[in-house]
């Protein structure tokens, strides 16, 4: 692999990344507007957002079965596309089972996206020797701020889902199959002798600990995501306009943090950073739990921002270095982790929160990104570094 396609792969992914972060962030932020559109009951809207999560974990698993037979590149060239166009459906459907459907497909689909997406992130910093696979995560963030500014601007201006929708999807589909040309995993640089990153035994006693580290960061983002307006108005007293801004922030500084989170990484060790985010998001967390008002609430959720932004990406990296003969896979069953997280967060805060207190709830999120700190070792050695004098003797700096 020359350093030119390794660099015009890595921009290919990172244009992925963004495209996924577009399409997730103008799905979940206007549930409301779904909901809406088809007359879905407040009994019958929570069955209908945890298959989402549930199909994107059968998709995961179908990937990894996959990638045995096709590269990861090929699942996503043909994942992506549909993951847009059953966004496209969401939106134009009329009846309550056309929503089924496309929300089924959009979750199935999207499994296949997350996994294959990961896979080849972790294949390509294995190429490129050194730690890249934040960045891959930032435009995944990056993403994330566009596609709710689009969603806000849609909402703002009383459209319909369907044109909110579809002129993302008429930019981004083309844009994302145009990319898809450069898709590489990278493995022709791997060390030699290595098994293809498909094969190779993964004992899920030795993943286990990343599984579970990645259910306790997807436990915290979800606290974020579903409860922080909540809290903020009702816990803390804000206004509804300010009630709105901790999530817009927590995304900001999630982009910010993996920005140069892979300087971090070079510098201090995947294991340092990972101690650091995992502190410092407990922190967060503390904060929000103990604020005397809104601004110091505020406070709380910038850094959560900072502190959870580095877990997941490192997660996925250090599954790779664990297992570099049957990454794909590895990254595939971690991957499910994430929906397990996404499905437990949300009601284990509401739940807490109904029969204890919010301010309550928020500790036990806080307890389980602390308990990050027992299997940080699980992250790598000093040589999960990557930078400042780690790089392998044949690996050529390529972008």
């Amino acid at each position: 692999m020359t350093d030119a396609g390794l660099r015009h792969g890595r921009a290919s992914l990172a244009l992925s990344f963004c495209v996924q972060g577009v399409t997730f962030a103008l799905l979940v932020t206007r549930i409301p507007a779904i909901q809406d559109r088809y007359g879905i009951s407040d009994g019958l809207l929570p069955v209908f957002l945890a298959a989402v999560p549930i199909l994107a974990g059968v998709g995961s698993v179908v990937t990894e079965k996959a990638v045995t037979r096709v590269r990861p590149g090929t699942v996503l060239r043909w994942a992506q596309p549909l993951v847009l166009l059953a966004l496209l459906a969401v939106g134009a459907g009329r009846e309550l089972w056309h929503v089924a459907v496309a929300l089924g497909l959009f979750g199935l689909s999207v499994g296949a996206l997350d996994a294959s997406m990961n896979m080849m992130g972790v294949s390509l910093q294995r190429a490129y020797g050194r730690s890249i696979m934040l960045g891959f995560h930032a435009a995944y963030s990056l993403g994330g701020i566009a596609g709710a500014s689009l969603a806000w601007a849609g909402a703002h201006g009383d459209l319909s889902l369907l044109a909110s929708y579809l002129p993302a999807v008429v930019l981004l589909l083309p844009a994302a199959l145009a990319g898809s040309r450069w898709y590489t995993e990278g493995r022709s640089t791997g060390a030699a002798g290595e098994a293809p990153a498909g094969g190779g035994s993964v004992p899920f006693r030795v993943l286990l600990p990343l599984c579970l580290v990645m259910s306790f960061a997807y436990i915290g983002d979800s606290t974020v995501s579903n409860w922080s307006a909540k809290y903020l108005q009702d816990v803390l007293g804000s206004s509804e306009q300010m009630s709105t801004l901790p999530y817009n922030v927590y995304m900001v500084t999630t982009l910010l943090g993996r920005a140069v989170g892979d300087f971090g990484v070079r510098r201090f060790g995947a294991v340092g950073v990972v101690r650091g985010g995992s502190l410092l998001a407990a922190g967060g967390f503390l904060v929000v739990a103990a604020a005397p008002g809104a601004w110091v609430g505020m406070l709380g959720f910038t850094l959560l921002g900072f502190g959870l932004c580095v877990i997941v990406p490192q997660t996925f990296a250090a599954a790779g270095r664990m297992f570099p003969g049957g990454s794909d896979a590895a990254v595939a069953r971690l991957n499910i982790f994430n929906y397990v997280g996404f499905l437990v967060g949300s009601p284990l805060v509401g739940a807490l929160g109904d029969a204890w207190s919010y301010r309550g709830a928020m500790l036990v999120p806080m307890v389980l990104v602390l308990a990050t700190l027992v299997y940080a070792r699980s992250f790598g050695t000093e040589s999960a570094r990557y930078g400042g004098g780690h790089e392998r003797a044949r690996t050529a700096d390529v972008g």
